[in-house]
């Protein structure tokens, strides 16, 4: 921002002006405009400080870093040129290898990476003929500007670049917060980079039918918001490895209309983890046969398989002289200075000047002390930890590189109601388009949390930064939406995964089964808190449902009843305790959470925080019982969401089926346990209080509970919401839609299931009910819960014959 001589750079006078203009109380309640929009938005990324990861909100500078157009076009050039060159570089190793073999490149500095896939050499994307550049869709570079205003490559992303999406995000929420100077500047656009890129994406679509899908780990990846982000602003699919299918050598996604081809997929998955048939054996996350399918033709992955060799930083050291051998240019943006240490000259360079370098692994491979915490700076190090580095250069130099110790310059951050200078890193995303490459007029700027920083990172306790770079034109709106007179009509969402549908029917299952848990404990903990010694028979049916369901583990009268109730509440232990139903509805609901509203999301991880905390037991049991009625206040509020706000679309029907079967099992179960002949006359209170139907029996009749007027309201009534006939019912219209949209044909195997059941519930008298009629009635419901599994998540019935 500010030049050699101490003077505010021009192209920052109107950001300095406009800040200005608007004082510190209206900058004030702009940026908590901006802050409000993020946490409205739902935008985070998972911080790994232990072994599950931890959301945090995003982390957004409310100061742009504002380039000079000048200095922008030069970037460009550099950018540009720099990836053609590195898609000439990836088409060699993975095809000739002439660069190996003509001594160019040393063949360690290849085969020494992790990304190197021997499978797939030879297996250039499809569409592209030998020799030429290929295998990079979109392409990343971690830039920094050193003090004299010179900028350097730090590294290279070809992978899955990560940040494009959380740099619209950026945009988005800056473009809020300071419209004023987003448009007296001029501002770039972004959307025409995206707009570029899904139109490429798009254009590898060999099928007419052919779908374009985002390829992601899933929800415990750092960056899965901007997975689902991107994947609904361009309009593709979003899926994970369990989503896709390889038959007859191409790649299916798994969606509860049966299969659909998919040609092109966006990578955000690491090649290693892709195929754990010919890569990784242990990948839960990816898709066998890809590898097959690749080779094949039939499927293009952006990024191709294997371009994450071109990050590995002993590459670094030998780039200049590629750049200079394959396009007959030097570099118009070089990148730092690196020398690997596999090289006798450049090793004992290195130890002779070692204070001047930063030492880093050359791959990926986890190294010994000092480096064990990745690149360290040689001129920090006490005389042990130099001694120990020296001597891991001489005996493992080809694991090491060396840097430059490069200094980066700085941006202004607002902290506490001043301009403050920070080192930054920008990432800036080229795409590659039929007319060559195509640069996003900005990127993701990570900025470090101290001003001495050497490297920056969001995993450290960085911030982000939208990038402006001001047009020296007037600058056309672009959007990938359309014009608000021109939006065609869409009631339809796009293609259902059989994976997004399987983990709605469960997380209704999950819920269900945990609200049922809950009314069995809150019984227990009310009889035992009133000192109830009538019912004492009815208290250990009760009881022993809990250990049935595996709900406790402790044998009979080995505890008092508040204490169990306690127990079932959050035992980590058992796997049917009501917090590890919670904790197993909440990992259901992670996997599709782009589908939940964020206070339907929050419901549900308020569940498991309010059941994981210690239930400290009065004597009286009111705090177990407090702690059980606030449970049932949130499933209550979970169904209540899903139900008001959840498009009612397929996915909804299917979470509601998992809720319906559920419900009508617990019912079953609770009627044979107590309302049958063998259990206690005061167990028919318990039966219409778990059902939830103590004041519909009351006003139907005036008189105790009678066993065969109970079992009509609890299994019978069709017109009682927790009856079992009512979920059949229910069950039915589902059932009837779902047929009539998906299958091609009268009933589907489901439905007529569905139709048996609902015929033998019908066909019972209340007066006559017996155990074996429950157990029936339970075996029918589960067994329906297979049928649609089988019809609609497994796709067992459409394998490929000759697969």
């Amino acid at each position: 921002m500010i030049d050699d001589g101490g003077a505010v750079r021009e192209h920052w006078r109107p950001v300095l002006d406009g800040l200005a203009a608007l004082g510190p109380a209206e900058l004030g309640r702009r940026f908590q405009t901006a802050d409000r929009y993020l946490a409205d938005s739902g935008v985070f990324y998972r911080l790994y400080d232990d072994a599950a990861g931890v959301e945090r909100p995003w982390p957004l500078s409310h100061l742009p870093l504002v380039i000079d157009p000048a200095e922008w076009r030069t970037l460009v050039s550099g950018l540009t040129q720099r990836a053609s060159l590195l898609e000439k570089l990836l088409a060699d190793i993975y095809g000739p290898a002439r660069l190996v073999a003509e001594g160019r490149l040393p063949a360690a500095v290849v085969t020494g990476s992790r990304e190197f896939l021997r499978p797939l050499v030879g297996a250039l994307p499809a569409g592209t003929a030998p020799g030429e550049g290929a295998g990079l869709s979109v392409y990343a570079a971690d830039i920094g500007r050193g003090p004299d205003g010179r900028w350097w490559v730090l590294d290279d992303r070809t992978q899955a670049p990560s940040g494009a999406g959380y740099a619209l995000e950026n945009r988005i929420t800056m473009g809020r917060a300071l419209p004023e100077l987003f448009e007296r500047l001029q501002v770039m656009r972004l959307a025409g980079f995206f707009q570029s890129l899904r139109a490429d994406l798009t254009a590898l679509c060999r099928n007419p039918d052919g779908r374009v899908c985002l390829l992601s780990p899933g929800p415990l990846n750092e960056t899965y918001f901007e997975h689902a982000y991107l994947a609904r602003y361009l309009g593709f699919v979003l899926v994970e490895g369990a989503d896709l299918t390889v038959r007859g050598d191409a790649v299916h996604i798994r969606t509860i209309e049966g299969l659909e081809r998919t040609d092109v997929l966006w990578r955000r998955l690491d090649s290693d983890w892709a195929d754990p048939l010919e890569l990784n054996p242990a990948s839960r996350l990816g898709v066998p046969g890809l590898v097959q399918a690749v080779r094949a033709g039939n499927v293009t992955l952006a990024n191709a398989l294997g371009s994450g060799v071109l990050e590995t930083r002993a590459l670094l050291s030998f780039v200049p002289a590629l750049a200079r051998h394959l396009t007959g240019a030097s570099l118009k943006i070089p990148n730092v200075a690196t020398w690997w240490c596999g090289q006798p000259l450049e090793r004992e360079a290195v130890i002779a000047d070692l204070s001047a370098f930063v030492i880093a692994p050359a791959f990926e491979y986890p190294l010994p002390p000092p480096l064990h915490n990745g690149p360290v700076v040689a001129a920090d190090l006490d005389a042990k930890d130099r001694a120990a580095l020296v001597d891991m250069i001489r005996q493992r130099g080809v694991d090491l590189v060396a840097h430059e110790a490069a200094k980066l310059s700085t941006t202004p951050v607002w902290c506490d109601g001043r301009l403050e200078p920070r080192p930054f890193v920008l990432r800036v995303y080229l795409a590659r388009t039929k007319d060559g490459w195509t640069v996003m007029p900005g990127g993701l700027c990570r900025i470090a949390d101290h001003g001495d920083a050497r490297a920056v990172s969001m995993q450290r306790g960085g911030r982000a930064a939208d990038v402006w770079v001001p047009s020296e034109v007037a600058v056309a709106p672009v959007s990938l939406l359309p014009a608000p007179g021109h939006v065609p009509i869409r009631r339809n969402v796009g293609p259902l995964p059989s994976r997004v549908a399987d983990n709605l029917f469960w997380l209704g299952r999950y819920i269900e089964r945990a609200e049922a848990t809950l009314r069995l404990t809150r019984l227990l903990t009310a009889r035992a808190a009133e000192r109830e010694r009538r019912g004492a028979a009815t208290t250990r049916l009760i009881e022993d449902l809990l250990r049935v369901w595996k709900v406790v583990d402790t044998p009979p009268g080995a505890m008092d009843p508040i204490r169990l109730a306690a127990r079932a509440l959050n035992h980590h232990d058992t796997v049917g305790s009501i917090l590890t139903q919670a904790s197993t509805a909440r990992r259901a609901a992670s996997v599709i959470r782009d589908r939940f509203s964020p206070d339907a999301w929050r419901t549900l991880t308020d569940l498991e925080f309010l059941l994981a905390r210690t239930v400290a037991s009065d004597g009286t049991g009111a705090t177990v019982l407090a702690r059980i009625n606030q449970a049932l206040r949130l499933t209550a509020s979970f169904a209540g969401l899903a139900q008001e706000n959840m498009n009612q679309l397929t996915g909804w029907r299917f979470l509601e089926l998992g809720r319906r079967i559920e419900r009508a099992l617990v019912t079953c179960r609770f009627a044979r346990q107590f309302g049958l002949a063998t259990a206690p006359e005061e167990a028919l209170d318990v039966l219409l209080d778990l059902a939830d139907s103590q004041i519909t029996y009351r006003m139907r009749y005036v008189m105790v509970a009678a066993r065969a007027p109970v079992l009509d309201t609890v299994v019978l009534d069709p017109s009682n919401p927790r009856s079992v006939m009512f979920q059949i019912e229910h069950m039915r219209e589902h059932m009837a839609v779902l047929t009539a949209r998906l299958v091609q044909e009268t009933a589907s195997p489901p439905e007529r299931r569905l139709l048996r059941l609902a015929a033998d519930v019908t066909a019972l008298d209340a007066a006559h009910i017996g155990d074996l009629d429950m157990v029936r009635a339970e075996q029918a419901l589960m067994a329906l819960s297979d049928a649609i599994s089988d019809r609609w998540f497994t796709h067992r019935d459409q394998a490929d014959p000759s697969s």
